[in-house]
């Protein structure tokens, strides 16, 4: 029995007639092989073409946007930021070590003084967090400790799970079920499901509630100058969703949500960023209500 293909066809028949596209700034360290962000570029489009439009990706390479960038590469550097500018919405996808970290810092930041929808995931989501601190709190040595084993103000921790001495076995991997603190914010409303989601991850660091490696009053300060948030892990009391309530969508992730996005069925993450990219957020989550 030949295969029923007909679901695929129209998919691609729709494909062919999108007119329509909306400019994505990916923010990243290794845009030179975009092979790298395959799962997130197949996200985008299968986001994209269930808002009917094309996706059209702006590959700016982190570095470029960093000031010791505006002195070597100074064309590179305007090219970076103008592209950045004329972008719908800003992402910044995973990756290790410390290399275009300042640039990812620094987008960050442009998206959200600028009300830019922004969704940051696993090293994107640290970068929102170390930016906040930083640009909001002036904890101006704020980092990660995967970036400044020294740093005064560690909002971004290693795993208490992982060892530091064996190479193998150290990254947290696999489907985890994350619980959300309210029903009442963006990311639980994407999911139309109130009270958790199953999604994987992927990292080494993470932005941890835990009281022997992070001063808890941190995360507090943090939430008090407008940063929630919004999801845990239950057993490890890991924060692994925050959002900026007073932005339009400002969503950083700890895992992984494109490793799950399927052709017809996107990422609700990646779907929520291009619906806040082109002004469709708002209505598609009162047609949307949370069915828990």
């Amino acid at each position: 029995m030949p295969p029923d293909l007909r679901d695929w066809t129209k998919m691609a028949e729709t494909y062919d007639n999108l007119t329509n596209s909306v400019r994505i700034a990916m923010v990243g360290k290794y845009v030179g092989f975009t092979d790298s962000y395959l799962s997130v570029v197949k996200a985008l489009l299968h986001a994209c073409v269930a808002c009917s439009l094309k996706p059209s990706i702006d590959w700016i390479a982190a570095s470029d946007l960093e000031d010791d960038s505006a002195k070597l590469t100074p064309e590179a550097h305007a090219a970076a930021w103008e592209t950045l500018k004329n972008a719908a919405c800003v992402l910044v996808p995973g990756g290790f070590g410390d290399r275009g970290v300042k640039g990812m810092i620094l987008a960050a930041k442009y998206a959200r003084e600028n009300n830019v929808p922004y969704l940051g995931i696993c090293l994107g989501m640290q970068i929102s967090v170390i930016e906040f601190a930083r640009s909001v709190l002036s904890l101006e040595r704020a980092d990660s400790t995967e970036f400044d084993e020294h740093t005064p103000n560690p909002v971004v921790v290693f795993m208490p799970e992982g060892s530091r001495t064996h190479m193998g076995r150290t990254m947290r991997l696999g489907c985890r079920r994350t619980l959300f603190q309210t029903p009442d914010c963006i990311t639980s409303k994407l999911y139309h499901n109130s009270e958790y989601v199953d999604e994987r991850h992927r990292h080494r660091y993470e932005v941890g509630c835990n009281l022997v490696q992070v001063n808890p009053d941190v995360i507090g300060i943090l939430e008090e100058a407008g940063l929630k948030f919004v999801g845990f892990l239950l057993v490890l009391c890991s924060l692994v969703i925050l959002e900026l309530p007073s932005h339009p969508f400002y969503v950083g992730v700890q895992f992984h949500p494109e490793f799950k996005s399927r052709p017809g069925k996107p990422s609700a993450l990646f779907l929520g960023l291009i619906l806040a990219a082109t002004g469709q957020l708002e209505t598609y989550l009162v047609q949307h209500p949370n069915t828990s």
